[in-house]
């Protein structure tokens, strides 16, 4: 129905400003009102809702209701099944840096650095995060942004 080589190219790109303004533009007030929003998330939504909808049959879902390794790299070698994880990542992924960004921003804490690991590897983004907060409580007063800390 749809060309899904281009949906993925689609996709990748729809995400790239949104981590462009989370990343160089964090203090710009357009990036916060954009950053708000859920409904940045609602154009990926709706694609992986298509994209599983249509990967959907008997044999999958008896996969997706009792998974195994074995069944699931198989399931998971069908392009539809692939591109809708991968959306599915993105998603998430996205999630994850705008939790970044707007806890960063509450609590003073730099996060371009744990932005830029989320945005390739989410949970390695997300770890960076939690060491980042736990390292600026214990060795910076938590009235200083870590951004201005002369060293």
């Amino acid at each position: 129905m749809f060309d899904l080589s281009n949906l993925f190219n689609l996709a990748n790109l729809y995400v790239l400003p949104f981590w462009t303004l989370m990343i160089f533009l964090p203090r710009w007030g357009i990036t916060k009102k954009v950053m708000e929003s859920f409904l940045i998330f609602i154009p990926l939504i709706v694609l992986y809702i298509y994209l599983f909808a249509t990967s959907l049959d008997p044999q999958s879902a008896d996969v997706w209701s009792n998974p195994n390794l074995t069944s699931l790299a198989s399931l998971f070698s069908q392009e539809t099944v692939i591109f809708a994880g991968w959306v599915h990542f993105l998603v998430i992924d996205l999630f994850v840096g705008r939790y970044i960004f707007f806890a960063g921003e509450t609590n003073n804490v730099w996060t371009t650095h744990s932005l830029v690991l989320c945005l390739f590897a989410g949970p390695i983004g997300l770890f960076s995060h939690i060491l980042t907060v736990a390292i600026k409580n214990q060795f910076f007063s938590p009235d200083i942004p870590i951004s201005e800390v002369k060293t």
